[in-house]
């Protein structure tokens, strides 16, 4: 009988992760929960009834501080794709990415 936990024996094994990639994807990770706290803190400023003025430049903070983090994916991105066995597509593939949401 096969434990429900047990995968499939044909199922596709996850690739490993790099010790670069996973650097990146925890940086990424933490930039994104640190703008989670930012985006919490603009509603309670709105709330509040803080000044248009301090609102703004904390949204405006929370809107770069999102733009870092996208570019700090996009260059994980970009190396994986460099290190590839495919890399002239991998980079097409990203640099499309990037033209399309940058």
């Amino acid at each position: 009988m096969k434990n429900a936990a047990q995968a499939p024996a044909d199922a596709a094994a996850p690739e490993p992760i790099s010790a670069h990639r996973a650097q990146h994807q925890r940086d990424v990770s933490n930039r994104l929960r640190r703008i989670e706290g930012q985006v919490r803190a603009l509603v309670q400023m709105i709330e509040d009834g803080r000044p248009c003025e301090d609102i703004a430049q904390q949204m405006a903070a929370a809107r770069k501080a999102l733009d870092k983090a996208f570019y700090r994916m996009m260059a994980c991105s970009m190396m994986e794709a460099a290190a590839s066995a495919d890399a002239g597509n991998d980079l097409e593939r990203s640099t499309r990415i990037l033209e399309k949401y940058a």
